[in-house]
């Protein structure tokens, strides 16, 4: 994967916000907010197994596992009167999710400027979904470890 090569669901994600306006890229960021998919019983039943995403403004916490078939899959939760970070969230579980490690590591970093929220949300909010793919590729790496 080239830096500008993206999985083709991080793509289509991306792809999506860049054709809207602004003001549609924001009410696009609210569709995803509630459509964050929800915990499974496991991580729901067990709070102490997600980890806090502490660079984030609203309580983050999220929880990254692969499966026996080596695919990833991001679980996160976030507060409903938190649509920015619950849509950044969403966003992240949903493109990432049956990705392979490396298709996961191999995103580049700045993928959350890339959506065309730069100027819609503050660079604290557009932070934290990076912290949430950077927190996402460390869990990774020391899975592999």
């Amino acid at each position: 994967m080239t830096a500008t090569e993206l999985p083709p669901k991080l793509a289509a994600i991306r792809d999506d916000f860049l054709e809207l306006e602004e003001p549609d890229r924001l009410l696009l960021l609210l569709e995803f907010a509630d459509e964050l998919p929800a915990l499974p019983p496991r991580y729901a039943e067990h709070p102490d197994l997600l980890e806090r995403v502490v660079e984030c403004q609203s309580p983050v916490f999220m929880f990254v596992e692969v499966d026996d078939d080596s695919a990833v899959h991001l679980h996160a939760t976030a507060p409903r009167e938190s649509p920015t970070t619950r849509g950044f969230a969403s966003i992240l579980a949903q493109g990432l999710d049956g990705l392979s490690t490396q298709e996961v590591l191999d995103v580049p970093d700045d993928y959350p400027n890339t959506i065309g929220l730069t100027k819609a949300v503050s660079p604290l909010r557009i932070r934290g979904m990076t912290a949430m793919l950077a927190r996402t590729k460390r869990r990774l790496r020391e899975g592999a470890a």
